[in-house]
């Protein structure tokens, strides 16, 4: 039996023969590649797949457990109610595990950029900072200061590997970038590229999509597609040889994440943890974000829609709205839990339903771009593993100091590259306060600071500081204290020194 053959019978008992109802129509070499395709897609698998997706689309919206409970206080960590002597002990010892080489950034960046209305990786945008800086550029530069600070601390030479899963749609640009941009002066050798696996798209009615006469529509399997995709590029056997034993995992598009972030390494390792989240107080009792709960005495991320409106509106007696954890897709692993769930969880881990417009050929053959959502995408979620852990912890962080994602085009009210943009930059604006400067406009008015930072009407202050200045504020206040900065102002490494200068100058004359 022909290669050929054994494809087609393996579609027939799926269900699945029009896939190749176009088959007369290809080329050669058309033939080959589609061919290629399909046998290294898991054919066997493809009826439970399609059946499964489309069972999933017609169940009715699901219901958690009315017992459902909060965050418990003895797995709860706070960065308002520690401690400053608490939080300097947690960053000390994360800048220890760093300048030994024991903690890794992993980054998951295998979505494609659909509702921010672009056609290439996320962390490639310009959200249109004053500097020009891309998402990718910023969080390479967060690498490069926090292992400044480590090495500054523990009088060592350290490196953090950077590992990137991409996925079919953002390996090859994404590659592209970083070479063209000379790895953003990271070491190639510590920037380690990956792909997620792809999986087909399915109509409501469970049928493959084909995105062309010769190509079946395909999607990645979520962000929790990095457990397979450890595994299938031998990932977790690098980190092993690299000595990495510790991961912080996030998403591309938040423009605040602190990479490798050492207050929550510190925290992590202080309570023992194999896993831990990050989570921020929710904006209001509907905000469309998941919560990190408690339910039948497992902790888990419940969505948004999973929870009655009664439930999610519940407040203590402060005022406090009671389901407060948002998830924020930031998190602790340890290796071995990774490779605890890679082994033995992974096939465990929850499918989940997205409903998408998927550009089609219809059974004319014609190329169509769906205007409304048409298929159906399957994914897992990097959060799904929390259940499998053996001690898993939460550390609650300030919304406007590390969350603000990326998500929609510019005209969307919220997570937009113009909230984005005003995020970081108003964050600038308080670190400058809190360094001692003043911001002026361009008439030398001095520009007013609110408990959110300086501001003008209707659009953020353009003052920026460099990561490769100032990773979290730290180091400022000797650049800025007493001075009156102009804006447009960005303190990147040459207003930096020139700013130094001033200062030795300044000390010279006081001498004379």
């Amino acid at each position: 039996m022909s290669s050929l053959e054994r494809v087609q019978r393996a579609l027939e008992d799926a269900g699945q023969r029009h896939v190749l109802r176009f088959w007369p129509e290809l080329s050669e070499q058309e033939r080959d590649s589609f061919l290629q395709e399909l046998k290294q897609l898991d054919v066997k698998g493809l009826k439970n797949h399609c059946e499964g997706a489309a069972r999933a689309v017609a169940a009715p919206d699901p219901r958690r457990d009315p017992n459902i409970e909060p965050v418990p206080a003895e797995i709860l960590g706070s960065v308002t109610r520690s401690s400053r002597e608490t939080l300097t002990g947690w960053e000390r010892e994360g800048l220890v595990q760093i300048s030994e080489g024991r903690v890794g950034v992993l980054l998951l960046a295998g979505g494609q950029g659909t509702r921010l209305g672009v056609h290439y990786p996320k962390g490639m945008y310009d959200v249109g900072l004053p500097s020009g800086k891309t998402l990718y550029q910023i969080q390479a530069e967060r690498i490069h200061r926090v292992q400044e600070l480590a090495d500054s601390q523990q009088s060592s030479k350290c490196s953090i590997p950077w590992y990137i899963m991409t996925s079919e749609f953002t390996l090859a640009p994404t590659e592209k970038f970083f070479k063209e941009n000379d790895y953003f002066g990271l070491e190639q050798s510590n920037i380690v590229m990956f792909e997620q696996r792809m999986i087909p798209t399915v109509t409501f009615d469970g049928k493959v999509i084909l995105q062309d006469k010769g190509k079946i529509a395909m999607a990645p399997d979520g962000n929790g597609g990095l457990y397979q995709a450890l595994v299938d590029n031998k990932v977790l056997e690098d980190m092993k040889e690299r000595g990495v034993e510790y991961l912080h995992v996030y998403c591309v598009d938040n423009i605040l994440v602190k990479m490798a972030d050492p207050v929550f390494i510190g925290f992590c390792l202080s309570k023992g943890a194999d896993c831990g989240a990050k989570v921020v107080e929710k904006a209001s009792p509907s905000e469309s974000v998941g919560m990190v709960c408690r339910v039948g005495g497992i902790c888990q991320v419940v969505e948004y829609s999973e929870i009655p409106p009664e439930t999610a509106e519940l407040r203590r007696p402060g005022g406090e709205l009671v389901y407060s954890a948002g998830n924020i897709c930031n998190h602790f692993f340890t290796r071995s839990f990774l490779q605890d769930v890679a082994q033995n969880f992974n096939s465990q881990l929850k499918q989940h339903v997205a409903i998408k417009k998927v550009p089609f050929v219809d059974s004319c053959g014609n190329q169509v771009k769906p205007t409304k959502p048409n298929g159906i995408k399957m994914e897992k979620f990097v959060f799904d593993v929390f259940p499998f852990s053996k001690n898993f912890v939460v550390l609650e962080v300030l919304r406007e100091d590390e969350f603000s994602p990326l998500k929609n085009a510019d005209r969307a009210a919220k997570d937009s590259p113009w909230t984005a943009r005003k995020s970081l930059l108003a964050q600038h604006c308080r670190w400058a306060s809190c360094a001692g400067a003043a911001l002026l406009d361009q008439h030398g008015n001095m520009l007013p600071t609110t408990s959110s930072g300086s501001e003008a009407v209707g659009s953020p202050v353009q003052f920026e500081i460099s990561p490769l200045i100032s990773y979290f504020g730290e180091g400022l206040e000797q650049l800025l204290k007493g001075r009156k900065l102009k804006v447009p102002f960005i303190l990147d490494s040459d207003r930096a020194r020139e700013l130094q200068a001033q200062e030795h100058i300044s000390d010279d004359v006081s001498a004379v």
